[in-house]
């Protein structure tokens, strides 16, 4: 499935900040290549660094949600980003929100610059020495 083909497969209301979210990760973090794989059940957009898994994309049935490992690793950068986003539900690495309202886009490109610093393929490699 192609990330136009996920987009468009997403209710029609949502189609339009699923497009807005995956133009601001590409713009702001050119480590990543995008493709729609399954995770954790369901199919959404993730974005990889070097084949790992950076931020995923999804939406289901209650909402929508960003999946961030540079979030998940860095316990600082989610408590600036969970002050800043009073109006959605973070878990460790996910971002969970029903609209823009929750997710507005300049506090995204934000989270999506700061984490664009940070590169997964590399702590994940040394991890595995």
């Amino acid at each position: 499935m192609s990330i136009t083909e996920f987009i468009s497969g997403a209710s029609a209301e949502r189609q339009a900040i699923l497009t807005t979210l995956h133009e601001a990760i590409m713009a702001n973090d050119p480590t990543v290549v995008p493709l729609v794989k399954p995770m954790m059940g369901k199919e959404m957009i993730l974005y990889e660094e070097r084949s790992y898994m950076k931020y995923g994309l999804a939406s289901t049935k209650n909402y929508m949600s960003l999946h961030c490992l540079p979030m998940y690793m860095n316990p600082a950068l989610h408590q600036q980003f969970e002050k800043l986003l009073p109006d959605a539900k973070f878990q460790k690495g996910c971002i969970n929100f029903k609209d823009e309202a929750a997710m507005p886009v300049a506090v995204l490109v934000r989270l999506i610059t700061d984490c664009s610093a940070i590169s997964i393929a590399e702590m994940l490699e040394k991890r595995k020495r």
